[in-house]
Parts: C-alpha cells; sequence; structure tokens
C-alpha cells in the first residue's frame, strides 16, 4: 500500500478517527502487550494518527538494545527524553550524554501550550507537566557538572590509544608500557604519570626493563610523548586523575523510587569527539567489569543512551571493533541496556547492529546520491511490511518515526509509522543558575569535586631519580674520603680510620628499610587484571 498522505497532521477540533482495520488492525495488534511497557506514540496509517492503537516497547526488552536514528532536525533529543521519563518513572536508572547542551529540561516540568496540547490529543496522551530526578556530570570538570575522571590505569591501553590516535604498532607499545607499569606498582594516576614511564623505559637506566619482551623503541616513545603533550595541550589533561569516578553511582533511584536520570553535560568538549566517545566507552566496559551476571529481569538495572555512536566507530581496529561487540552482547545479561543513537543505521557494525533489538528511525533525507544509497540501506534493515518505507522514510515529520521493538516473547513487532508522544519534562536547556544549584547540592560533589594528586609513577620515579642522585654523591665522597684516609694513613704510618657510613649507607642497611623494601617487593609482582578493553579491574 502507497501512504502518500499518510503524515498529514490532524487538528484538535477533528473527530477521533475510525478503529484501524486490514494491515493497519494487524500493526496494532502486535504492540498490545499484556505487561509493564512505556508508551512511545500512536500508530499513523494511510495518513491518519489511531490514538487507539498506541505503539508500545515491553519494559523487560529494554536490555536487548536498540537503536535511535535519524537526520540533524528530526527529533531523536525528544525520543531519549520521552523514553528516559517513563524509564525513570518506571523506577530504572538512565544514563544521557548531552552534547547540544539541551537535555538537562528533563529535571524541569514542561510548559504547556497549543502545541503540546495538539500532539497529547494526536495520540491519545494525557499530558502532566513532571521533572525527574537528574545528576549532572561533566568530564573532568570542564563544564557545570560533579567532575567525572579516570585515572589512566583503569582507562586502559586500548581505550587510550584510540583517544590518542596511535597505530597499531603505537597501541602494542602501550600495551607493553601498561604491562610494564602493572607489574611494578607504578600507578598511573594522570598523563604526567604515563609520560614519566615513558620517558624512563627509553632512559639508560630504563632501557633494559623491557629488553626481554621486544622492548621500547625511541622513535615510537617519542610519537606517544608527542600525542600526549598535543593531548593536554587541548586541555583534556584534567580529564585523567582522582577521585576517580565510580560508575556504580549511575545505578541509583531518587527516595521515592523512580530511577536517577544521569546527564553528562559535554557541550563544552564538542571540539574532542573522540575523547567523549572513548569517555562513554571506558564508562559502559567499567560497568561490565563490575556488574555480576543476573538474567532476564522484570526491569533493567540502566539504560545507557550511547549519543554520537558514529564516533566511536570511526577509525576503530578490527580488535577494539570485536570488543564493542562482545560488550554489548555481554552486558545485556548484566542487567544494562545500550542505545547508540546516531543518523543512519550504516554508522553502525553489521555485528553490533545484529545485537540492537529495538529500533526507533526518525526521517532520513535523500538529497544526494549517498543519501539514497543509505536510505535504501536503512531500509534492508527492518522487517517486510505493508509500508512504502523509502517514501515513509522522507516523510516522517518532526517527532515521528518507524518503529519495531521486540514483543514480550523475544520476536518482532511488526512496523510501525509512529507519531511521538510529547516529552513530560521541559523541552530545551535550564538556565544556567538552576544547573548550579543542581549540581552543588548533590550529595556526590562533595566526594568528586575536588582534584586530588597523591604519590603515583611520576613521583615515585623522581624520587627514585633522586635517591640515584644522592647515592652517586654519597659513593663519590666515600670515595674521596677514602683517598684521604689513605693519604693519612701513610702520614700515621699505615693505620686509616673507619669511615663513617653515609646517611644513605645507614638508611639502607637498617632492618626496617629491609623489611619495608620486602613488603614493597612483593606489591610490585602484583600485575593488575584487565578487561576486554584492557580496563583495570577494581574492587568497589
Amino acid at each position: 500500500m502507497t501512504n502518500r498522505n499518510w503524515g498529514a497532521v490532524m487538528s484538535v477540533s477533528e473527530q477521533p478517527p475510525a478503529a484501524p482495520g486490514g494491515p493497519a488492525a494487524e500493526i496494532a495488534a502486535g504492540y498490545a502487550f499484556e505487561g509493564a511497557a512505556l508508551d512511545l506514540g500512536a500508530l499513523l496509517w494511510d495518513g491518519v494518527c489511531h490514538p487507539d492503537a498506541p505503539i508500545r516497547i515491553p519494559l523487560p526488552v529494554l536490555n536487548r538494545h536498540g537503536l535511535v536514528a535519524g537526520a540533524t532536525g528530526t527529533g531523536k533529543t525528544k525520543t531519549l527524553q520521552l523514553i528516559a521519563e517513563q524509564l525513570s518513572a518506571n523506577g530504572v536508572p538512565v544514563f544521557l550524554a548531552d552534547i547540544k547542551g539541551d537535555v538537562s529540561g528533563v529535571s524541569a516540568p514542561g510548559e504547556d501550550g497549543e502545541k503540546v496540547r495538539e500532539r497529547a490529543a494526536q495520540v491519545g496522551q494525557e499530558w502532566r507537566a513532571t521533572g525527574f530526578p537528574c545528576e549532572f556530570y561533566g568530564l573532568g570538570g570542564t563544564g557545570p557538572g560533579i567532575p567525572v575522571r579516570a585515572t589512566v590505569t583503569s582507562f586502559g591501553p586500548v581505550l587510550l590509544s584510540k583517544v590518542l590516535q596511535l597505530n597499531q604498532t603505537q597501541e602494542q607499545s602501550l600495551g607493553l608500557i601498561f604491562h610494564y607499569a602493572d607489574s611494578k606498582g607504578l600507578e598511573l594516576v594522570d598523563l604526567k604519570d604515563l609520560r614519566a614511564v615513558v620517558a624512563f623505559l627509553v632512559s639508560d637506566t630504563g632501557k633494559a626493563e623491557l629488553k626481554g619482551i621486544g622492548g621500547l623503541s625511541t622513535v615510537t616513545a617519542g610519537v606517544i610523548l608527542r600525542s600526549i603533550t598535543a593531548f593536554e595541550q587541548q586541555g583534556a589533561g584534567g580529564f585523567f586523575g582522582e577521585p576517580e569516578f565510580d560508575t556504580g553511582e549511575l545505578l541509583r533511584t531518587a527516595a521515592d523510587g523512580r530511577g536517577i536520570v544521569s546527564v553528562l553535560e559535554l557541550p563544552s568538549v564538542q571540539d574532542k569527539p573522540q575523547l567523549f566517545s572513548t569517555f562513554l566507552m571506558w564508562m559502559l566496559a567499567d560497568l561490565f567489569d563490575d556488574l555480576p551476571e543476573v538474567g532476564d529481569l522484570e526491569k533493567p538495572k540502566l539504560v545507557f543512551f550511547f549519543d554520537e555512536a558514529h564516533l566511536l566507530f570511526k577509525g576503530a581496529s578490527k580488535a577494539f571493533l570485536e570488543s564493542i561487540t562482545q560488550t554489548v552482547r555481554l552486558i545485556r545479561s548484566k542487567g544494562v541496556g545500550v542505545f547508540f543513537v546516531t543518523q543512519t543505521p550504516k554508522d553502525v557494525p553489521s555485528d553490533v547492529l545484529a545485537q540492537l533489538g529495538n529500533r526507533v528511525q526518525h526521517a532520513l533525507r535523500a538529497f544526494t546520491p549517498d543519501d539514497a544509497k543509505a536510505l535504501k540501506a536503512t531500509v534492508r534493515t527492518f522487517p517486510n511490511s505493508p509500508y512504502d518505507l523509502e517514501e515513509v522514510l522522507t516523510g516522517l515529520g518532526t517527532g515521528e518515526a518507524v518503529i519495531t521493538v521486540l514483543s514480550e516473547k523475544g520476536a518482532p513487532t511488526p512496523v510501525a509509522a509512529t507519531r511521538l508522544r510529547a516529552p513530560e519534562s521541559l523541552m530545551g536547556p535550564v538556565d544556567a543558575a538552576a544547573l548550579d544549584a543542581a549540581v552543588k547540592g548533590s550529595p556526590l560533589y562533595g566526594r568528586y569535586a575536588e582534584a586530588v594528586d597523591r604519590e603515583s609513577a611520576y613521583e615515585k620515579l623522581t624520587a627514585e631519580q633522586r635517591a640515584a642522585e644522592a647515592a652517586a654523591l654519597d659513593a663519590a665522597a666515600a670515595e674521596e674520603a677514602e683517598k684521604a684516609a689513605k693519604q693519612a694513613g701513610r702520614q700515621t704510618g699505615g693505620r686509616a680510620p673507619k669511615p663513617e657510613p653515609s646517611l644513605t649507607e645507614q638508611v639502607v642497611g637498617s632492618g626496617i628499610f629491609t623489611s619495608l623494601a620486602r613488603s614493597i617487593g612483593t606489591q610490585l609482582g602484583r600485575e593488575i587484571s584487565r578487561s576486554l578493553f584492557g580496563t583495570a579491574r577494581r574492587r568497589r
């Protein structure tokens, strides 16, 4: 069936449409779930919106992952807001990345108006202005949110290589550097720690340390050091450090039982796309490492929206993509659902796309041959449908989408053109004063606000260098003293006075020092265990 006027807007004054029949009735029946479900909108068919044919998604299948796609300006952000609100209302925590700076409104009640009432009437929605419990975060203290930091050690060599844009050889060398630091107990907290270890391993003293496992060439070390320096000059050094963010904070609920919506404010790092996309992957990998297996639940523990997903996959190595695929495949059984948000399904590798059971596809444009090719590729990713999907996808209005989800039995639902509900929270950012008050009033602010710079690899290597220099000076002084003593002995008949031991020799020879050295040596032999992405496993 061709539906040329299927998207026409129905005015509030029109009579409600008759119940759908034929193929439309079959589509509507595919969304008549018995258990708890989120209401996405109402069925569009043959130019008419049917409020008595709701399009829904069962709450238990939200951990089967999903995709929200569509061209710029088609309403993807409002769709995320709509889903986040209902998840929160059902006691499910949500994570959202706010790249454009307009998601903070989920914390405040929405504004009533003619357009909102019109949309609510069209889709059979009882709209009520509502704000939802939120926490606001910012990468490394950039922007107004609670600082989210990671240590270089826990971030790992694979993700860091992607941020630093290293090639495969350089990534392997960075892995050796992490291996050495882990085995020697040199904690890589921030970038100066990493720089210190790299510099040590190509120094005259440190060259032999990696000789048995391939070594580190000065050329590769130079590339890594230059990449770190350039990264810091972009202002990114503050993203690594302590206190490290505990991703378990994302699983919290409010006192009234609603899930907390965690909003990562990213407008201030829009010019560092690889950084924020890779940081999101670190958060997901960290959750994967920490959470236990739980199987299928009545509702997810967390739904994680991965915005601008194409940035994560762009230029990714085969090994990196395999790690993403495995993480997405396995994290479902830990109760976490992941929705990738991007412009077209082709932005997501096919192995990852195959894991995404729920699909919300907003309008696509076909202005160029490449657009037309992308449109055809998108249509092929949907099940067979009575719609002319190429026509539908290019004719969708703002706040409309083509949807297919998994049913309660795990089978795909029929493809449904849908007019989406209006979010009940504010469709836009809250003002700066309200955002600042929410951040500073959070119980987490005192825990993460101030950066801490404790002793780590940089300080330890610097101390060792200073100790070595002091020992060398002591040795030189002892040699001079011995020469002087021998000279004095010759003058006194060969009886040379015994020289007093230096302070360094006294300390090194003490029992306390020997015991401490043995303890430290034992600790240095414990290498950190690393996961799929090379992220460090830590006990909470």
